[in-house]
């Protein structure tokens, strides 16, 4: 019997050997399928990964409130120069401060400047002021030199650390550490020393994009009691032919929670405090936990119904197997006939069928495979993305084309098993 069963396998696949061409294009759909589960399932991850990181840093124990100049907002004009007043206020702070429970940091944001320059070399960026638990909540380190300390806050030092965009457009050809970068105030510029160089920060999907849709690689961060003594809460910004002047205490914040379970909570009293302190809209409360787990879900959603598009290519791909194998059984029938009248048995005919339809789907998985993560990276790779091909993916998409196999070549097997005998040999 074990004899025999070996034969059977053995019949199977010379048959498949001695049509090269016709196996070949039977397993194509197979081959494409499982190419393009894999294909699909990559490009989600990878499209996904930037959004995901990028939210992680911003770390899942904070709160960030940005003030928005609202879309009617009360301003004064004297010419072509306007005032302009919104945003966050110390009010808003000290309430905060005194009343939410379960805050480790609050750490302020105000953006004094938008141009900056070094010798005859200028650049359109951001002049920040901030203290130094800033680095520690959004997780940037310095590459170079030193962070700004609690001695820079409290004695008012002009010192900044810049961003590596920063670096290549204001001092491409020198070392900026103890150089001075000149910020633009009306009327004259405040100089600061470089004291540190952030490390190049990752960023999502453009270079416009980092942190919270801040790039901190284009931004110069001061000692936020310097930027205030320095600026004020006014600040201009230029345009073409007028002057506007905004007035905000300050620009954000970042509050950070003693713990993960508490973030969403600490973030509902928060919007509360600023619901009953503003009578427009001139704030907006970004939840990175909540955001997270939005984005993971989205991710979650989006994988189901690509794996669902993409595992219509393996139905397909069956139904051809099947349509090939009954179109074999049909011209193969006084073959069937003949191992029959030589004693072969019904099993050992609907294994000699079904052993050609496994082989057809196992080397088509294989191959769509390779070709599924080849695809992959070409795409990513032109799109500048990161390969990411999960071994879930690849498991997953072959054993469908097996199963895919087994269960369309059933039909064809039992139907070959079924052929009679006599009918069979008489078949012309």
């Amino acid at each position: 019997m074990k004899l025999l069963s070996l034969e059977t396998v053995r019949l199977g696949l010379n048959n498949l050997r001695l049509h090269k061409l016709r196996s070949l294009l039977t397993s194509l759909g197979i081959i494409f399928g499982v190419g393009a589960v894999i294909c699909m399932l990559s490009i989600s991850e990878s499209t996904s990964a930037d959004e995901l990181r990028m939210i992680e840093l911003l770390g899942t124990r904070n709160i960030i409130i940005n003030s928005v100049k609202p879309p009617q907002t009360t301003q004064t004009s004297e010419g072509n120069t306007y005032l302009v007043e919104y945003g966050i206020t110390r009010g808003d702070v000290a309430i905060i401060e005194a009343s939410v429970p379960h805050i480790e940091h609050v750490v302020p944001l105000k953006t004094v400047a938008y141009r900056a320059w070094h010798g005859e070399h200028q650049s359109t960026l951001n002049v920040v002021g901030t203290t130094p638990s800033f680095f520690d909540v959004v997780n940037v380190t310095v590459a170079r030199g030193r962070p700004l300390t609690s001695q820079d806050l409290s004695e008012r030092t002009n010192v900044c650390v810049i961003g590596e965009e920063v670096r290549r457009e204001l001092f491409p050809f020198k070392d900026p550490l103890g150089e001075l970068v000149l910020a633009e105030r009306f009327p004259a510029a405040v100089p600061f020393s470089v004291v540190g160089i952030l490390e190049q920060v990752q960023t999502a999907g453009a270079p416009a994009r980092g942190v919270e849709e801040r790039n901190l690689n284009r931004e110069i961060m001061v000692p936020f009691s310097t930027a205030m003594t320095q600026f004020g809460e006014i600040t201009v910004r230029r345009g073409a032919g007028s002057r506007e002047f905004t007035k905000t205490q300050y620009s954000g914040l970042y509050v950070t929670v003693d713990g993960l379970d508490r973030v969403l909570h600490v973030s509902k009293m928060i919007e509360r405090v600023f619901e009953h302190g503003h009578e427009d809209l001139d704030y907006e409360v970004k939840v990175p936990l909540a955001r997270l787990q939005l984005a993971r879900k989205k991710e979650r959603n989006k994988k189901l119904t690509l794996g669902f598009i993409a595992g219509i290519s393996l139905l397909v791909g069956g139904i051809g197997i099947m349509n090939i194998m009954l179109a074999t059984v049909t011209e193969r029938t006084r073959e069937i006939g003949i191992r029959r009248a030589l004693g072969a048995r019904q099993r050992h005919i609907a294994v000699q069928f079904l052993v050609e339809t496994v082989v057809l789907s196992t080397t088509g998985g294989v191959a769509g495979v390779l070709l599924g993560v080849v695809g992959a990276y070409l795409i990513t790779m032109f799109a500048e993305w990161e390969t990411i091909v999960s071994a879930w993916s690849i498991v997953v998409s072959f054993g469908l084309s097996v199963l895919v196999g087994i269960f369309f070549g059933m039909y064809p097997a039992i139907s070959a098993a079924k052929l009679d005998p006599i009918e069979a040999l008489r078949y012309e």
